[in-house]
């Protein structure tokens, strides 16, 4: 991930009912969740969340799947695993296998 598409990620996890949706999509995992059961379980506008789902997903932290007339999100691990990955790049005074062990807390097998 570059410079430009982190500064991305962070600008769209800055406002709260982005982080609050991306870190409900990441407690729901594989299974996703649709745009209306988000908006419901957050207490949000559909207008509204349909709005920020467009910004986390063009911030390359969420994607999406058509089923039938709705759309079910996710978090895109990719997306989120490069974010990480950017910051830490640079770790331990150039020393990435001093962070390894960080690093590995945060995997998961998602």
């Amino acid at each position: 991930m570059d410079k430009d598409h982190a500064l991305d990620a962070f600008a769209a996890l800055s406002q709260p009912t982005r982080l609050d949706v991306f870190r409900l999509l990441i407690k729901a995992g594989e299974v996703g969740m649709s745009a209306g059961d988000i908006s419901d379980t957050l207490g949000v506008r559909q207008n509204t969340m349909s709005a920020n789902l467009g910004i986390l997903s063009r911030a390359g932290l969420i994607r999406n799947k058509r089923e039938g007339r709705s759309i079910r999100y996710f978090a895109d691990m990719d997306g989120m695993r490069g974010l990480l990955a950017f910051l830490m790049e640079d770790c331990c005074g150039g020393s990435p296998e001093l962070c390894q062990p960080v690093i590995n807390e945060l995997a998961c097998d998602c």
